[in-house]
């Protein structure tokens, strides 16, 4: 089992390199930020773009990979993105994974000045958008006539410092998106089965279960081993009850491994909702239970 953090790209980067170098320090193994325009209740305040971010967070880290949660078609056209994917490879020294998601249909999915795309079309601008950036990122040079998106030879020099591309960790929960994965991802991400994303009950826990059999089904349905794909459950919108203590946390833990995940990743708290929470009680109890998988690992 692995631990993550997701630090929101709300503070000035004179405050924030502090926390993002600190959060590593207590020994989790990746960091993410979050790939918007704009964020729910958060439109409003402060908020910065995750790629450049990314790449300052590399300068001030050494171990943990670094990722986004996660880009998605609404506002980013695969052309741009690889070559941005691929400096920050560079960048992080070969730490990055990227997220990948359809998008929903809130503030990303309009502000470029178009409707939000009815989740038939979400899907089929997805899949052919990680087909696109996959083989951005594989090729020294790529064309691309499809549907939704082009490409005239593109060029991706130097190349990915990760083989044979940067990974990617693919949001999903359909049947499509769950072949998506199987097909393209090194991850699969999931918030879990519900309302009730901290197993609290048998019915959570068969939920999770349930998604991860899907995502098994998937594997074997396009010939792939379902033991080569990670799997990321990514709590909700409050702090999990279970970082109450750490004893409690690694409880939690065993629960997300019993469903089949082999990584979870909470939110650093805030002042206010959504995340509200102590940081320094959050960092004592992140620093004993990464010890503790540390130990269990040796």
């Amino acid at each position: 089992m692995r631990v993550g953090v997701v630090i929101l790209p709300e503070q000035r980067w004179t405050q924030s390199w502090r926390v993002w170098q600190g959060v590593e320090e207590l020994g989790v193994d990746h960091l993410w930020t979050y790939d918007h325009l704009a964020w729910r209740a958060l439109r409003d305040e402060p908020w910065f773009s995750s790629v450049p971010l990314l790449g300052a967070v590399a300068t001030v880290t050494s171990r943990a990979r670094l990722g986004l949660l996660v880009a998605s078609p609404n506002f980013r056209h695969p052309v741009p993105f690889a070559r941005e994917v691929l400096t920050l490879d560079d960048v992080t020294l070969g730490r990055l994974v990227v997220g990948l998601g359809s998008g929903g249909t809130g503030w990303d999915a309009t502000m470029l000045g178009h409707e939000p795309w009815p989740r038939s079309e979400r899907t089929e601008r997805f899949e052919e958008f990680v087909d696109l950036l996959d083989t951005l990122l594989r090729e020294p040079d790529a064309s691309h006539d499809g549907r939704y998106y082009s490409a005239v030879e593109a060029r991706s020099a130097p190349g990915c410092l990760q083989e044979p591309r940067v990974p990617f960790a693919i949001a999903a929960r359909g049947p499509r998106g769950m072949r998506m994965a199987a097909r393209q991802g090194h991850c699969w991400v999931t918030t879990g089965p519900g309302r009730d994303e901290q197993l609290r009950t048998p019915a959570a826990t068969a939920a999770l279960h349930d998604q991860v059999s899907m995502l098994e089904a998937a594997c074997e349905s396009v010939g792939r081993d379902p033991s080569t794909i990670d799997r990321l459950a990514l709590t909700g919108l409050e702090l999990t009850p279970a970082l109450g203590s750490a004893d409690e946390f690694l409880e939690q833990l065993a629960a997300y491994e019993t469903a089949g995940i082999t990584d979870v990743v909470i939110h650093w708290p805030r002042p206010s909702e959504p995340y509200a929470g102590d940081p320094a009680h959050v960092a004592a109890v992140l620093s004993e239970v990464s010890s503790e998988l540390t130990r269990s690992r040796s």
